[in-house]
């Protein structure tokens, strides 16, 4: 599904992204862990060309970019094969929680607006928010509006969805149903590439854990093997120290 060689991101003489290598096969749920500022969401971003990556290949499906070489074209065709759910919502603050998720069908498409609004609708009620369909970003939890975001990013259709920290601009108590929707898309299968901190998550829900630091790819495999039986030490001391913090691993 999604294919990523020797990736790179440098701003200057700052390398953030050190020639990453991934694979991630369709249906898979992929959480990415590690310290603050090691290269996660520039990851993210990279393959959605929202930061334009140094050098390297992106491949989603049958569709193949050297990064270098990538046209607007080849940059959009990403674009629709790839969601992308921001941590701070990014919803239009003008619109309602039906026009967030029915603008792309009608913007991009050209869909009618009865089409799109009906669709929008069918999504709402997935998310559990078809009260809040008329509602606007600004009476709504943040919880709330997360899940709008999540629900914009499945309108798109893409074959996968990335997820940088989905919750940590969240309240505490609004984190659950944002955790329960995305555990609601695990079931389902949607392939996930999910950069967070909740431990619990990636230990319940992900396929496999990756550990990163310094741009690099440390340490991966399943959740058992990472967080009961860590290889590289670098990846020990992150963990030790996350559950030291929070002994119940969120």
């Amino acid at each position: 599904m999604i294919k990523l060689d020797s990736l790179r991101k440098q701003y200057g003489s700052t390398v953030v992204l050190n020639g990453m290598d991934l694979a991630i096969e369709q249906g898979e749920i992929v959480v990415i862990i590690g310290p603050s500022g090691t290269g996660k969401s520039t990851l993210l971003r990279c393959i959605n060309f929202l930061e334009q990556p140094t050098s390297g290949h992106i491949a989603v499906g049958d569709l193949s970019v050297d990064v270098t070489r990538a046209s607007k074209d080849d940059i959009l065709a990403l674009r629709r094969r790839t969601a992308f759910v921001f941590q701070n919502y990014a919803l239009f603050s003008n619109k309602t929680a039906l026009q967030n998720i029915a603008e792309r069908w009608q913007i991009v498409d050209g869909w009618p607006k009865e089409k799109a609004h009906r669709k929008a609708m069918e999504i709402l009620e997935r998310i559990g928010l078809k009260d809040q369909a008329h509602a606007y970003p600004a009476s709504m939890s943040g919880g709330q509006q997360q899940r709008v975001g999540i629900g914009r990013a499945m309108a798109t259709g893409a074959d996968v969805i990335l997820f940088d920290e989905p919750t940590s601009s969240l309240d505490p108590e609004w984190v659950d149903e944002v955790l329960g929707l995305m555990k609601q898309l695990a079931a389902e299968r949607q392939t996930m590439l999910v950069v967070t901190h909740e431990m619990t998550f990636a230990r319940d829900v992900a396929d496999r854990v990756i550990f990163i630091d310094g741009g690099r790819i440390v340490e991966q495999g399943p959740p058992k093997q990472i967080f009961q039986n860590p290889k590289d030490p670098r990846t020990r001391d992150f963990l030790q120290k996350i559950l030291e913090n929070n002994p119940g691993g969120g």
